[in-house]
């Protein structure tokens, strides 16, 4: 199966699912890698950071479909990064 999300400021990632702070320490990281204001940026929308934080979570995931059922780790969960909304966003599925 793809997972696939077809905007620029907006990822999909497989990660721990378990503990919440994993969430929390990655948005806090990301932040801390591409803060939300740099005076060198000059995208006009403002939202470099949403642009570069997407090109690293990527845009689409594989996952293994194995006797009807997702092929994930123990602790693994698939998430829908939105990285300057919320906004009205899609994300496709295909099952081959």
């Amino acid at each position: 199966m793809v997972v696939y999300c077809p905007h620029t400021t907006a990822g999909i990632t497989i990660n721990e699912n378990a503990d919440p702070d994993v969430k929390r320490d990655m948005i806090r990281r990301f932040d801390e890698v591409y803060p939300w204001h740099h005076e060198l940026d000059r995208h006009m929308e403002g939202n470099t950071a949403a642009h570069m934080k997407a090109s690293t979570v990527g845009s689409s995931q594989y996952i293994i479909i194995a006797s009807g059922a997702l092929l994930l780790g123990t602790w693994q969960g698939i998430y829908f990064c939105e990285f300057d909304g919320p906004r009205t966003r899609t994300f496709y599925v295909k099952t081959m």
